[in-house]
């Protein structure tokens, strides 16, 4: 399938504002008024639907805000653009409240119970500050804020890559993370066209000593990313966290602080960083031997069904599947190489050596051994990871033959993403 030129992909760029920023004081005052706002438009809602079961919807509380003068919090946000921005967001949540309810009164059985209304947010807290391409400019290689910012402005990396072609700017978003906030910057580039079947693809198995298992009917070496890093995060974390808790209740009576919020989102940001080197380095091997189509096995109850040991699934869980095959989609796309997901069920005990499709049929545990071994038919032992990422191409594509690869499936090549 080939795309229009003319078509394009959303991508975002984070950047991450600390306390200790000389414009963090200004971006939190901003985001603390769009609370103001979202919770006076919420209460206004609120009341028009509880008292006469009307919804209000954004014309109405747009006109309605910007003329109040006895509470002027749409007058007293940065750019009457931004003010717009947080009531739109208000009436989206409005609406996915009435489809819920719509739905549950249908399929009550999906639910714990009858959906509710959109929360106010805590007194003390803060709301997305959204700017779109109309409030701030991109010129030059800079983005450039409204007078009531101050001077602040900001360089973008999204135009350094040339391999990416940049196709526009679209807008700034402020997101509160309760220490931090997160700029995004969001942008598009041009969507590549898709590449066509060669013949070569690349079969990708998930888990957790081993992040990412690549192998390719190339002939080229397998590929093993190491799972052990992030594994090591999460021990640390999990040790530090639950010793912080005890402390924090000891002190306060409460298990979560200041301290606790940094050290988690600091473990979450060196986790995505690794997550986001690992897909490069799978995306940049495809590149390099020309690979057309990534298949990833996935499993859609990984986490609520995990059979592992405590230990085990704790950091099964809190490794963040989705959001890693995410990356890689969205890379592979940059680089015009499809991604297929596909159910990765029975291709840990098949041989793919043996030329087994992966079915019930076929299926035989035992033959995979300690160690991370897989044992053929014939007694020839191979990397268990390795055969399963085999086994998963041989899913979608079942006619995959084992010719000329036999002599690379001992030797993967095992990288650290650094």
């Amino acid at each position: 399938m080939t795309m229009m030129a003319d078509e394009t992909l959303t991508r975002v760029e984070k950047h991450l504002i600390r306390p200790s920023s000389t414009w963090f004081p200004m971006l939190s005052e901003f985001c603390h008024l769009a609370k103001n706002l979202y919770n006076h438009g919420n209460f206004l809602v609120r009341d028009k639907f509880l008292k006469k079961g009307e919804w209000m919807r954004y014309d109405e509380l747009d006109k309605i805000l910007k003329k109040d003068l006895e509470y002027p919090d749409y007058k007293a946000m940065p750019t009457a653009q931004t003010a717009q921005q947080v009531l739109r967001v208000l009436d989206k949540n409005w609406k996915s409240f009435f489809a819920s309810i719509k739905d549950w009164k249908n399929h009550k059985d999906k639910y714990l119970g009858r959906p509710k209304m959109p929360k106010y947010i805590a007194k003390n807290g803060k709301f997305i500050l959204t700017l779109t391409n109309q409030n701030c400019r991109y010129v030059n290689g800079k983005i450039l804020f409204p007078k009531t910012f101050k001077g602040f402005e900001v360089k973008p990396k999204f135009t350094e890559n040339t391999e990416r072609i940049f196709n526009s700017f679209q807008q700034v978003r402020f997101i509160p993370d309760g220490i931090n906030i997160v700029m995004e910057i969001v942008y598009t580039i041009k969507k590549v066209e898709e590449l066509k079947d060669n013949g070569r693809y690349a079969g990708i198995d998930i888990g957790i000593d081993n992040l990412l298992t690549m192998a390719t009917n190339t002939g080229e070496n397998p590929l093993i990313i190491n799972g052990k890093i992030p594994k090591s995060i999460n021990q640390y974390y999990n040790k530090e966290l639950s010793r912080m808790k005890s402390v924090c209740m000891q002190t306060t009576g409460r298990y979560s602080s200041k301290k606790i919020l940094r050290f988690t989102n600091k473990r979450n940001r060196k986790i995505d960083d690794y997550l986001h080197k690992a897909s490069k380095i799978i995306v940049e091997n495809c590149v390099k031997q020309n690979v057309n189509t990534i298949i990833i096995g996935q499993n859609k109850e990984w986490k609520q069904n995990s059979q592992l040991s405590k230990k085990v699934n704790q950091h099964f869980v809190q490794i963040p599947f989705a959001r890693l095959i995410e990356m890689i989609e969205y890379k592979a796309k940059e680089q015009g190489i499809a991604v297929i997901i596909t159910e990765e069920s029975y291709t840990s005990g098949t041989s793919f050596l043996d030329g087994e499709m992966p079915t019930k049929e076929n299926y035989d545990k035992k033959r995979r051994l300690h160690r991370g071994l897989f044992k053929t038919n014939n007694n020839y032992l191979i990397n268990a990871d390795v055969n399963g990422a085999f086994q998963i191409i041989r899913k979608v594509f079942p006619n995959v033959k084992a010719d000329g690869i036999e002599g690379v499936v001992l030797r993967p090549v095992v990288v650290v993403a650094a």
